[in-house]
């Protein structure tokens, strides 16, 4: 039986704080979901946590690089932390998950080095790049193609019920269950409301927010929803069917300072020079034939 636990718990698990275990699950490295106002831990989840610290590099000496990254939650993100943290180069990557929006307005503040983002810009249709312009006159980028990912519905296993479109999605009797804004999914759904002239009022759950692709996943998994638009990846493992939407392009945006130009070129040549693209092949619902490419540099 896959126990659940409350953030108490397994503060207590973990010697930790309790106040410590809201900030894992806050960036994205502790998965929960909400009961209620609650938030809830699965066993699963504590065991993978458990397994991930043991198996965690031990701290690097003073000559360590350490880059910010903030940004959209994304598990081919999750993959690249500990990817970089396991080549044992000195460097390492601190992921704050707040999504695309409020990731680039981090970098645009100067308060992390990486944007991960992927946002669609309405009027052009395109992706990150009108936003990145409008923001960054004089800061030096550059801006790297991580991967396209399919967006879509994520429905219980079969889909009983039948959610085929976003006007399905106004029907009283479906739960729907949404991220919080300024991510990039949030765009994505917006945008498309907007297309189809349907009031967000109209939609029960569209005030619900959740943080993560996962948790979204695991509110349906659970029951508790009957549907999000998120990314094909959050449904692995788990009793659920995935309704492809869209493909959309997801980025790094790197902003070069004095302070972190030699962390940046270690981590690009980390990216491009090694088997990191390699670990990404199979994956589902992402293609990734366009890794490492550099789609706008300014100086």
């Amino acid at each position: 039986m896959n126990e659940i636990y409350t953030p108490d718990e397994v503060a207590q698990l973990f010697k930790i704080s309790k106040h410590t275990v809201y900030e894992l699950i806050k960036r994205g490295e502790l998965r929960a979901f909400k009961v209620g106002n609650k938030m809830r831990i699965e066993q699963n989840e504590v065991n993978r946590y458990k397994q991930q610290m043991e198996t965690a590099p031990a701290a690097k000496s003073s000559t360590s690089h350490s880059i910010r990254l903030a940004g959209s939650h994304d598990f081919l993100v999750e993959h690249l932390v500990k990817y970089t943290a396991r080549q044992g180069q000195g460097l390492s990557l601190q992921p704050t998950y707040v999504g695309s929006l409020e990731g680039l307005m981090m970098l645009y503040r100067n308060h992390c080095d990486v944007a991960a983002i992927h946002l669609l810009d309405p009027s052009s249709k395109e992706y990150n790049i009108p936003f990145i312009k409008q923001l960054f006159v004089h800061e030096p980028l550059t801006v790297m193609r991580f991967a396209a990912r399919e967006q879509g519905f994520i429905v219980a296993q079969g889909n009983p019920k039948n959610i085929k479109s976003f006007h399905d999605l106004t029907r009283k009797d479906l739960v729907f269950v949404n991220r919080q804004k300024g991510s990039g999914t949030r765009y994505l759904l917006d945008y498309y409301l907007a297309e189809e002239r349907i009031n967000p009022q109209d939609i029960k759950g569209y005030e619900n927010e959740e943080w993560t692709h996962l948790s979204t996943a695991s509110l349906i998994s659970g029951g508790r929803a009957d549907v999000a638009l998120g990314i094909q990846s959050a449904t692995d493992n788990l009793p659920l069917d995935f309704i492809p939407i869209m493909k959309e392009q997801f980025d790094l945006v790197f902003r070069w300072t004095e302070q972190n130009q030699t962390a940046l070129k270690q981590l690009i040549e980390l990216l491009t020079r090694t088997s990191f693209k390699d670990s990404l092949q199979n994956t589902a619902g992402y293609d990734v034939s366009e890794f490492g490419t550099i789609i706008y540099e300014h100086h």
